[in-house]
């Protein structure tokens, strides 16, 4: 059975963490298929947090790789989907 896994992140300071969080996602380019990331955003305001998903390919390891380096920035809140399909 394949799986699909999505990786969402909560960053709590994006301006702060940005460096840190490009790097692992550097890193782990070729793991991530689809990268979304939404924050409150107007004319006057941009939120200091945000939501980042993350679809991965290369199987759950790989996915749990980039989860443990992106918790271990402070800050950061990682959550794990896994949707089974045949």
């Amino acid at each position: 059975m394949n799986k699909h896994v999505i990786l969402g992140v909560h960053i709590t300071n994006r301006l702060k963490d940005a460096v840190a969080v490009q790097a692992a996602l550097t890193e782990f380019g070729c793991s991530i298929r689809t990268r979304l990331g939404l924050h409150e955003a107007s004319e006057s305001v941009c939120s200091p947090a945000g939501l980042m998903l993350l679809e991965m390919v290369g199987g759950e390891a790989k996915a749990d790789e980039l989860a443990a380096k992106l918790k271990a920035i402070p800050g950061l809140e990682v959550k794990k989907m896994t949707f089974g399909h045949a």
